[in-house]
């Protein structure tokens, strides 16, 4: 608290990014209070300070973790989400009603941007993006929960980047934002097109679908076009691409020329 009070001090922003977080499903589940105290309590902190400076634009990173189980086939904010089906889905949801309690006591322009599955250089390396074309390069085995079936919303980093541009750019009183690419991508069509950009051929050992997961995302990003201008340019397959040529140049000393 001390240390972000006197960087608000010194430097007295007008406009927040908050993007940082205690990210992932799974791990919530196994400790759920360090996503309290990163995600709410850190999120809480920024709109006070907020508040106390009179910051023009409060703009905050989401997760379309929030959506749930939801049957709709595309997610859509104007949908309820009101039942998180992971500590960390409910952390989100959290931040998304303190942000809008804020705004209604004090004025502050708020954005909150439901990101869907993000991945691409430099991505996270628990994530199945990054994880999966680093196993599979280096001939390694991957898991895939379930059968298969599960459909992702895989959406490419400089998509994101836009959409959070463009969100900075055009203060709203408050609003919530799906940033997504609006298509939604199979897990085996997914491994399916790693194993086409690193040249390899998976070993896949298939697991019981885990708690916390959900059975697809999609969304729905018609309100983020009409009022932020937004939408997605990356297909799945350019991104892989993308991000597999990226891992080659920047991991060549840890790939074998082949698998045994």
């Amino acid at each position: 608290r001390e240390f972000i009070a006197d960087v608000f001090s010194k430097t007295r922003p007008e406009w927040i990014c908050h993007l940082a977080a205690r990210a992932g499903v799974r791990p919530s589940i196994e400790d759920p209070l360090i996503y309290v105290h990163s995600n709410v309590q850190g999120t809480t902190q920024l709109l006070e300070l907020s508040k106390e400076y009179g910051v023009k634009n409060f703009v905050f990173a989401s997760s379309s973790s929030v959506y749930g189980g939801s049957k709709s086939t595309y997610f859509s904010e104007f949908e309820p989400v009101d039942n998180p089906v992971s500590p960390y889905a409910a952390t989100k949801k959290s931040c998304e009603l303190l942000a809008y309690t804020y705004h209604h006591l004090y004025q502050i322009n708020v954005s909150g941007l439901r990101f869907f599955t993000v991945y691409g250089p430099r991505g996270r390396p628990d994530m199945a993006p990054f994880k999966f074309i680093d196993r599979v390069s280096r001939c390694e085995e991957i898991q895939q929960f379930g059968d298969g079936t599960s459909s992702r919303d895989y959406t490419f980093i400089s998509d994101i980047v836009d959409g959070v541009i463009r969100s900075v750019d055009r203060p709203y009183a408050y609003e919530v934002f799906n940033l997504g690419k609006g298509k939604g991508t199979s897990l085996s069509d997914f491994i399916a097109l790693v194993e086409r950009f690193t040249g390899k051929k998976a070993k896949v050992n298939v697991q019981p679908e885990q708690p916390g997961d959900v059975p697809y995302t999609c969304a729905d990003v018609t309100k983020a076009e009409r009022l932020l201008g937004y939408r997605s340019k990356v297909t799945i397959e350019d991104g892989i691409q993308h991000t597999a040529d990226w891992y080659k140049e920047a991991y060549a000393e840890q790939i074998p020329e082949s698998c045994p």
